[in-house]
């Protein structure tokens, strides 16, 4: 009889502390704050699929993200209809893009991929930002609050446990990837692509498969975003900064873990929000100083836990096994 994996105990501890907490807490803030990091957990672990299990480095993931939130902003604004069909209409679109992106970008590994991705969600960027006449063009959509659970008009409390069900559904997606043969078959295409096909994996399916998947969890992260923040900004939504910030996320975490983007989310979330709050309202000379030490602490961590902190974890608990025996 295996053991419950300690990975598993984490992930179990952090979900009951995220739902207990808004129980107990009624602070706008501390709720505010806890939203972000499941959403941004979520939309790391996203990421994680295609970048971490399959190899796919990607970073134009933002056009995906900019897909959802333009379809649920777009269906309530302008049409006046439901965030749900706008959810359903961004998983669609993301669902075809990903998989056009993914046969045209099949033959392309490292950074090739990562730079068609990278033109993809520029192209949208340009597309969103001119087209006046029906996305408002580079002013924006705001998005009309209309309370109730039809139109996502939800209190904060009420939002922490819509992220939470969909941070703990990309979890369990994860989770099933580490321990099935599909999890284990874009492993080997990840390590080794050539020799995966020698084995008779049919390696380039696989990666469309992962590039679609994580681009239908990226728009639905992308819809709720929308929705909770009431606002789309085209220089936002699909911007190369987000991108980014979904595989830092991962990467700080541990990629190809699926703790590590929620542990990345917590570290980096907790951390930018202390430190603009600390340090932005300093004079003028110093207004960039949170910018500086949140990037240290970046390069810090990268430095020396390369393999993100459930890596870190790993090696821990293994020196203490051999301190023991």
């Amino acid at each position: 009889m295996t053991s419950f994996p300690p990975r598993r105990w984490a992930a179990l501890a952090l979900l009951g502390v995220a739902t207990l907490l808004p129980l107990v807490v009624r602070d706008a803030f501390v709720l505010d704050s806890l939203i972000l990091i499941l959403m941004w957990g979520a939309l790391s672990a996203a990421w994680n699929v295609a970048g971490g299990y399959a190899g796919q480095v990607s970073l134009g993931h933002a056009a995906f993200f900019g897909i959802g939130a333009y379809s649920t902003a777009l269906m309530t604004a302008r049409f006046q209809q439901s965030p749900w069909l706008g959810l359903l209409l961004g998983v669609v679109l993301s669902i075809v893009a990903g998989g056009v992106i993914g046969y045209l970008s099949n033959r392309l590994r490292g950074p090739y991929f990562a730079l068609s991705t990278i033109a993809f969600s520029q192209v949208l960027l340009i597309l969103a930002s001119r087209w006046r006449g029906f996305t408002a063009g580079s002013e924006g959509i705001p998005v009309p609050f209309r309370r109730g659970f039809w139109t996502l008009g939800l209190s904060h409390v009420a939002w922490v446990y819509v992220a939470l069900g969909v941070a703990l559904i990309y979890y369990g997606v994860e989770a099933w990837l580490e321990s099935s043969r599909l999890g284990y078959q874009l492993a080997g295409v990840r390590e080794d692509e050539d020799a995966a096909e020698a084995l008779g994996i049919a390696s380039r399916r696989l990666k469309i498969h992962a590039v679609t998947l994580s681009a239908a969890m990226t728009s639905v992260g992308g819809t709720l975003w929308a929705q909770y923040v009431g606002f789309v900004d085209p220089f936002y939504v699909f911007s190369i900064d987000l991108s980014i910030r979904f595989a830092l996320n991962t990467i700080i975490g541990g990629m190809g873990t699926a703790l590590g983007p929620f542990l990345g989310s917590i570290l980096i979330t907790s951390l930018e929000t202390y430190l603009r709050a600390t340090f932005s309202g300093l004079k003028t000379g110093f207004a960039g100083t949170y910018l500086v030490i949140y990037g240290t602490a970046l390069i810090l961590v990268v430095r020396f836990a390369p393999e993100g902190l459930t890596g870190l974890a790993d090696r821990l608990g293994a020196w203490r096994a051999r301190a023991d025996a």
